[in-house]
């Protein structure tokens, strides 16, 4: 079990951060299906990152990253969650 650090500012509350979302398992599998990748080829973000410490994270995990765009309106981004 990784451990937790205690957080004493919630960084998601900032408006510069943008929504990290963990993914289900099933999402994820059609996530590879879709884009034919692995877990591997994701970039990366740590366990401890602190936008994702109150997602209840778990290596191989993967995060969505819902950010505004100026040109796309939303953009989506994937994350594989690693303990560095």
């Amino acid at each position: 079990m990784v451990k937790k650090k205690i957080i004493k500012f919630d960084v998601n509350t900032h408006f510069l951060v943008p929504k990290h979302v963990k993914i289900s398992q099933k999402e994820k599998k059609e996530l590879f299906t879709k884009l034919n990748i692995t877990i591997k080829e994701l970039p990366k973000i740590s366990v401890n990152d602190p936008a994702i410490l109150n997602l209840n994270v778990e290596v191989s995990d993967v995060i969505k990253i819902t950010r505004a765009s100026p040109t796309a309106g939303v953009a989506i981004y994937y994350r594989g969650v690693v303990n560095e």
